[in-house]
C-alpha cells in the first residue's frame, strides 16, 4: 500500500521533506510548492539515479495520479522514505493556500 499525506495537514507535511513535483514545465510555472524539484514523470526513469534515495520525499502532481506513479517508481529503486501528495498541488491549495493559481 502507498502511503499519501493528507492535504489538510498542511505545512507540516511538507516541512523538512524534500518536495519532487512530477508535472509538466508548463503545469509548474502556473503553480508550485517553493523548493520543489521539477522533474517531468516522463523523465524520472532516466533521473531516478541521481536523487537521493535516503532522503525524504513529498511527490506531487495536479491531482495526485501521477505522482502514485512516481512513489511506486521510486519505491521499486530502493526510495524508502516517500509520500504521495493526495490530491496533488490542486488539493493542497484548496486546502492551504487559496491564493495559488489553479487550473
Amino acid at each position: 500500500m502507498i502511503e499519501g499525506g493528507s492535504t489538510t495537514e498542511g505545512g507540516s507535511m511538507i516541512a523538512g521533506a524534500s518536495l519532487l513535483d512530477v508535472r509538466e514545465t508548463w503545469e509548474a510555472e502556473i503553480a508550485s510548492l517553493p523548493g520543489a524539484l521539477l522533474v517531468p514523470l516522463g523523465t524520472l526513469p532516466g533521473v531516478i539515479d541521481t536523487l537521493d534515495p535516503d532522503e525524504e520525499w513529498v511527490v506531487y502532481c495536479h491531482h495526485g495520479i501521477r505522482s502514485l506513479r512516481a512513489v511506486e517508481l521510486m519505491k521499486q529503486h530502493g526510495f524508502t522514505n516517500v509520500r504521495n501528495l493526495d490530491g496533488g498541488i490542486d488539493a493542497w491549495a484548496r486546502a492551504n493556500d487559496p491564493g495559488m493559481a489553479r487550473y
